[in-house]
């Protein structure tokens, strides 16, 4: 569906700061030297399918650190649900709280969307995977969020490398 809206898409550069996490903590790109990102965006804290997404990527999450990358959730929900919604679930990564939607819609994932009949704008859950400068080297579209991490091994399975630039 083409929106008119721009999108991120490969070789899109990510912001050094993405913004601020459930504890107020700024996240910056560069905290993780040596880390390639899967910086995931999605609807809603505490609803079912980002739950299911958010849970498939905390399983995963060592393997992913294993790999090379670090995860990192993006919504438009407050710190303090954030806060709520990873100690709830056991999120091992940070959640950045986009309450301005600034980083929401430099991803290009703020857009018209529609339910029960009824337009409005919200986020369209999209994972990125980056180099390790932010680089968007792969997207995906059609998360499925009970598989998410699933879906990412499938994408990486041929790129590990246990000592990336």
């Amino acid at each position: 569906m083409d929106t008119g809206i721009p999108m991120m898409n490969i070789g899109g550069q990510f912001p050094d700061l993405l913004g601020l996490d459930a504890d107020g903590k700024e996240v910056r790109l560069s905290d993780y030297p040596g880390k390639r990102f899967i910086i995931y965006f999605y609807p809603k804290d505490n609803t079912s399918g980002c739950t299911l997404e958010a849970r498939s990527l905390a399983s995963a999450y060592q393997s992913l650190l294993d790999m090379g990358y670090q995860v990192i959730g993006v919504s438009k929900d407050s710190a303090a649900s954030h806060k709520k919604f990873a100690e709830k679930n056991e999120l091992p990564f940070p959640l950045v709280a986009d309450t301005d939607l600034e980083l929401c819609k430099t991803a290009g994932v703020w857009q018209p969307k529609k339910m029960a009949g009824r337009a409005y704008m919200g986020i369209v859950r999209t994972t990125f995977v980056t180099d390790g400068g932010g680089v968007v080297t792969d997207r995906i579209d059609k998360v499925k969020t009970k598989t998410a991490a699933e879906q990412l091994f499938e994408l990486l399975d041929n790129r590990y490398n246990p000592n990336p630039a």
